[in-house]
């Protein structure tokens, strides 16, 4: 971690609003997760956003997590490392997000290295690691290990087929959004341009 004095003013101010998006619930059902869909002997981290953070600063558990998320021999990441050294774990977190936005996480969902690295912002950590679990439980391809209902679905297209001839017959009507012209008539206007009479 990069060693940083204390912030003061605004920049402190900032830091805590973004400290307080924090879900301590949610890193605990996180970390159920990320244990369960690796399936090995990982060892459960202390509660909190410190801890929360060291667990997965390395890179290791994330990378691992994207490979069981897919089928065998198919695994993104080929080789994971266990090095001690920072560029090679922030590498790996690197390596993970690339993996992330190819299984389909919006960019927009994606954290920083630096977020998770020097802990600048783990709800965005945390945000990045929703979206995975709800596009993993949304996909339903088998890989997918844990409880289903601890992420949301997202939405699937429901693409919808017309014939030529149903969409003949459609443009013949008349949509509600276009108004309507029942019990419109002219009685009682002027023509444009005339003067209003005033009795």
């Amino acid at each position: 971690m990069a060693n940083r004095g204390p912030s003061y003013g605004l920049s402190r101010e900032v830091q805590e609003k973004i400290e307080q998006k924090y879900d301590p619930e949610l890193e605990s059902r996180l970390v159920n997760w990320i244990i369960i869909q690796c399936g090995e002997q990982i060892e459960q981290p202390p509660p909190g956003r410190q801890h929360f953070q060291t667990w997965l600063m390395d890179g290791t558990l994330l990378c691992k997590l994207i490979n069981s998320l897919h089928p065998k021999g198919n695994e993104p990441i080929a080789k994971i490392s266990e090095s001690k050294m920072a560029f090679r774990q922030m590498e790996q977190i690197s390596q993970f997000l690339k993996a992330a936005e190819i299984y389909g996480v919006r960019t927009t969902d994606i954290f920083q290295t630096v977020d998770l690295w020097e802990g600048k912002d783990m709800a965005a950590v945390q945000r990045t690691l929703m979206a995975l679990g709800s596009l993993a439980v949304t996909k339903d391809d088998g890989c997918y290990k844990g409880d289903p209902s601890w992420f949301h679905r997202k939405a699937q297209q429901n693409r919808r087929g017309f014939s030529e001839e149903q969409l003949r017959q459609g443009q013949n009507v008349i949509g509600l959004q276009m108004g309507s012209n029942k019990g419109a008539s002219q009685s009682g206007m002027t023509g444009y341009g005339m003067p209003r009479q005033i009795i």
